[in-house]
């Protein structure tokens, strides 16, 4: 009866430390990895000559983009990523925008 007991509680800790892992919020390092591969790997974003920043899962957005749309888009992927509590857009249209 007591080794029975003994496994079960060591299953239910197990299972309640993946739980929790899982539970965790995703660091700013992996929110800046996520918004850039989004961001890069969109076709109308096209994010090379983008960066983001993030503090405090607060994204900053910061780059050059011909359209608006681009610049929408953007913001609009960044706050598709799990973890993004604001985004901030100071990405700035050239002036050879359309």
């Amino acid at each position: 009866m007591i080794p029975k007991l003994l496994a079960s509680l060591l299953v239910a800790a197990l299972l309640a430390s993946v739980l929790l892992a899982a539970a965790k919020p995703p660091s700013d390092n992996q929110i800046s990895d996520e918004v850039m591969i989004k961001l890069t790997s969109d076709p109308t974003v096209k994010g090379g000559a983008l960066k983001a920043d993030v503090k405090d899962a607060v994204v900053t957005l910061s780059g050059t983009v011909t359209e608006q749309r681009q610049k929408d888009k953007a913001a609009k992927l960044a706050k598709s990523v799990k973890g993004v509590k604001q985004v901030i857009n100071n990405i700035t249209l050239s002036k050879t925008g359309r």
